[in-house]
């Protein structure tokens, strides 16, 4: 009998995250999963979800600080001796930043963006390799914003192309280890990150009269392209941005 495959989770912030949908479909296909969380406010969200799908592995971790990645990884490496599968769904911007216009986004709010958003998943896959020796699956969500502009969206849409950037870096540096890496491009969703762009219900309302399909999509679509991108039925693809978003990318107008 396999040993099920591993996998931590990054960036759940609430039942309505678009990380624990895609958690929900990994523990159905019957992976052990590990959470990490910001603060003892998110704790108390994340913990008792993570709880529900048996997670031997809650840890804090402030993507931010090396060492706390580092603390992550040693319990992993203690408690499953291996990695399969890594989460990314971590992106932040200071408000101010998202309100005004992007030419007076600060130096300091452009680093943390930067750093959040993007650096952060150069950095969990850094310290992920060695412990996934048989290959493995890295997934990140980013947003059409990355590759059009989005008014209000300002610097996010600067770190997720960022972001997809350094997907296909990461592809071809992690490549030869059979470690692939992949990001889903998703459609507006309600979760607690969408409630930092400003007038998201009227962007929410807006998306679904443009696409070819004419409705939004749910975090459980997202969910189910997450499910496929990290198991063996996706071994051979890598570097790629997929679209989850009823066709709106299509679009011109």
């Amino acid at each position: 009998m396999e040993d099920k495959k591993k996998a931590l989770v990054v960036g759940v912030a609430n039942e309505r995250s678009l990380a624990w949908a895609i958690a929900q479909k990994l523990h159905r296909a019957g992976v052990e999963l590990a959470f990490t969380y910001l603060g003892e406010a998110l704790e108390r969200r994340v913990r008792p979800l993570a709880e529900s799908v048996k997670s031997p592995i809650i840890e804090p971790c402030n993507v931010c600080d090396d060492s706390q990645i580092q603390t992550v990884f040693d319990k992993i490496k203690a408690v499953w001796g291996n990695l399969d599968i890594l989460v990314h769904s971590v992106a932040y911007a200071n408000r101010e930043d998202l309100e005004g216009h992007f030419i007076q986004t600060s130096r300091e709010g452009f680093k943390t963006a930067l750093d959040i958003s993007v650096y952060s998943l150069v950095a969990l896959s850094k310290f992920a390799e060695p412990l996934m020796q048989n290959g493995g699956a890295i997934l990140t969500l980013s947003y059409y914003g990355g590759e059009k502009v989005i008014p209000g969206y300002n610097v996010m849409g600067v770190a997720k192309a960022a972001l997809e950037s350094s997907v296909r870096y990461l592809a071809y540096d992690l490549g030869a280890k059979k470690i692939r890496i992949n990001a889903i491009s998703s459609g507006p969703v309600k979760t607690l990150a969408a409630a930092g762009i400003k007038n998201f219900r009227g962007l929410l309302s807006q998306a679904a009269e443009k696409t070819p399909l004419k409705e939004n999509i749910t975090a459980e679509d997202v969910g189910e392209m997450g499910s496929f991108l990290l198991s063996d039925a996706s071994k051979h693809i890598t570097g790629s941005i997929f679209y989850v978003d009823s066709g709106a990318h299509i679009m011109g107008l």
